[in-house]
């Protein structure tokens, strides 16, 4: 057996919704951030609550790309596939490259499972024309059964070999059959980190920290995850080397493996934090978005108040009305849900209080692909609601970047007193990166602008600052008093107004007050000054067009890239940057809204597209052959 280094690798985990493959590319995904590996990861599961067992419809997947530098994408193709059953090596194989390996369950390959995943043979392999060399067959259920029914110092426990600290005997006294049948994704697991010399102690911690409340169970996985890499240490499997993927570059600091949605709510806490003021979360529970809801609701203890409404309507009015108290107000959702919100969103407009609206963006129209990505949402996002009801729109990059939109996003709100948009997608909110702990004190100062005290006696709820925003008055300060609603107010009194020109002028302030807001310029990669042709997206595709403009950039061509996080108001140099190259393409994961808005904005502006609407992230490989074309054309 050989130890080789490499410079990245990407596993797909694949098998019934039943059988954690999210937990175990979690995992994974864990000890491999921690060990400061670049990490990129893809959770890929159907939107049934459970599909029949066994079944082409229910198989769920995870896959994660582990890189010694920087990876941008979670990987077109796995260099290992993990198959848990017949259904799942029939979908997934097709993500696989022409020489992976591939881990089996053989217990899960009899006739029955065979049938149900459409074999027309027992020669599965061959029909699907898989090298069985490339193949570890093992039968992982039967392992998984007799570790667990094996005293600890059983051969399988190995010696000296990331021994397990669990000392204990687990067998049918201490976990029931189907019990012990739900550790199977851990024997596969185990089996993985052996492939890529991974030290198991994180995935050790990191089940003991899960089932704290159940250490039976945390005892039971991590011996099944031993069994796992003793399996393949005791084997020496032909299939694959060892591979060791070393961490090359990495910054000082502590790091985590964090998904989008844990990013956002941590970065709505700072804000917070930064502020000074409660965070508020109305929220509906609504597939992808709900993780931020149920993480928010973990940290009562930095003065965090969630509520679960009755209705999409409800978590957004009620967070109107803790803006209107004082509090950093947020509300999330999806894109079903901010058609939903749209009325309390405008209420918000006209009454200009801070508020993130925070759209987790998934398949449509409808209910549509629940579980799937896409930037389906943009237009929405800008014009989505009645009247001339201006709004910034902000949109997040990556897993670990929601972090810092979710920041900026509070920021500009407060600061700006009005509702943010801030657009993630599931490929992100879903996704994990190795995240770099924060220093807040890094970070700039939120200061809303709270009405002086000065101004008592004068001052009328739609007084504005030097900036054109208006002044905040909490309730509770003596001589502030005052109302607001969703009818016209008179800029002078604040009182109710259908004076024309009065609603000309109000409109064309809140208008005037969003273009005022300062965003970054719009930053350009790659070939900047001579390039041949400019990559333009926005949100979560970032990865996927930063990847193809590297491999373009490879083979010799001049490419550039801009990626938009603020689309409205657009950076000043939007026009500057669009209008320099002889050729843009803007590719976005809908039918061309960002290059319908930039057409829209930039006066003779005329981009070529690359649009997808499949519900799945971009290919990379299918870009750069995309590009390629349009370079040489």
């Amino acid at each position: 057996m050989e130890i080789k280094e490499k410079e990245s690798v990407v596993v797909r985990f694949s098998g019934d919704s039943g059988d954690g493959m999210q937990l175990a590319g979690n995992i994974f995904s864990t000890v491999s951030a921690t060990v400061g590996n670049s990490i990129s990861t893809f959770p890929d599961y159907p939107a049934d609550i459970r599909a029949p067992q066994g079944s082409l419809t229910g198989v769920s997947g995870f896959q994660v790309h582990i890189g010694a530098e920087q990876v941008y994408t979670p990987g077109d193709l796995c260099d290992v596939l993990v198959a848990m059953n017949a259904a799942a090596l029939k979908t997934q194989y097709r993500y696989a490259k022409p020489d992976a390996a591939i881990i089996i369950d053989t217990d899960s390959f009899g006739p029955k499972d065979l049938e149900k995943a459409q074999f027309k043979t027992e020669d599965y392999l061959g029909e699907m024309g898989i090298d069985p060399d490339r193949v570890i067959a093992c039968p992982l259920t039967t392992m998984v059964k007799e570790a667990l029914q094996t005293p600890s110092n059983s051969p399988l426990q190995g010696e000296g070999i990331n021994s397990s600290p669990f000392k204990g005997e687990v067998g049918r006294g201490s976990l029931d059959a189907k019990s012990i049948l739900k550790c199977r994704n851990m024997f596969a697991l185990g089996l993985v980190c052996w492939l890529f010399d991974r030290d198991l102690n994180v995935a050790f911690n990191f089940l003991r920290e899960k089932f704290a409340k159940k250490p039976e169970l945390a005892d039971a996985n991590i011996k099944v995850i031993q069994a796992g890499y003793d399996y393949g240490h005791n084997t020496h499997s032909s299939v694959a080397n060892v591979y060791r993927i070393e961490t090359k570059k990495k910054v000082p600091g502590r790091y985590m493996d964090i998904t989008g949605n844990k990013a956002t709510a941590y970065g709505f806490i700072a804000a917070a934090e930064k502020a000074g003021l409660k965070l508020y979360l109305g929220s509906y529970p609504i597939t992808p978005a709900t993780d931020v809801l149920h993480e928010l609701s973990k940290h009562k203890s930095l003065g965090v108040i969630t509520v679960q409404c009755e209705d999409e309507i409800a978590g957004c009015a009620s967070a109107v009305g803790a803006s209107f108290a004082g509090a950093l107000a947020v509300t999330s959702t999806s894109g079903p849900g901010i058609c939903l919100k749209s009325e309390a969103m405008n209420l918000a407009v006209i009454m200009e209080l801070p508020l993130v609206v925070l759209d987790v963006q998934r398949g449509g129209p409808a209910t549509g692909l629940p579980t799937k990505s896409e930037q389906t949402d943009l237009l929405q996002a800008l014009f989505g609601r009645n009247g001339e009801s201006p709004m910034p729109v902000i949109a997040a990059a990556s897993p670990t970047d929601c972090f810092e939109a979710a920041y900026a996003a509070s920021k500009m709100a407060l600061e700006h007193m009005t509702p943010v948009i801030l657009m993630t997608d599931a490929f992100v909110a879903n996704g994990s990166a190795a995240f770099k702990l924060p220093n807040l004190v890094d970070y700039p100062a939120i200061n809303p602008p709270y009405v002086p005290e000065e101004l008592k006696g004068t001052w009328t709820p739609y007084m504005r600052n030097e900036e054109g925003v208006r002044y905040w008055a909490v309730p509770g300060r003596e001589g502030f008093e005052h109302i607001l609603g969703g009818l016209e107010k008179d800029d002078k009194t604040g009182a109710i107004s259908t004076n024309p020109e009065n609603h000309d002028l109000m409109t064309r302030k809140r208008q005037a007050k969003i273009d005022a807001i300062p965003v970054p310029d719009l930053e350009v990669l790659g070939d900047k000054d001579d390039a041949e042709l400019l990559i333009v997206g926005f949100g979560g595709t970032y990865g996927h067009l930063h990847a193809a403009m590297d491999e373009l950039r490879s083979k010799g061509h001049k490419v550039a890239f801009a990626h938009f996080r603020y689309i409205n108001p657009l950076p000043k140099n939007t026009a500057e940057v669009l209008m320099k190259y002889p050729k843009v393409v803007v590719a976005e994961q809908n039918m061309g809204q960002l290059a319908a808005w930039l057409r829209m904005k930039v006066d003779g502006f005329v981009p070529m597209q690359f649009n997808q609407v499949k519900g799945q992230p971009f290919n990379t490989s299918e870009l750069v052959e995309s590009f390629t074309t349009l370079v040489k054309s």
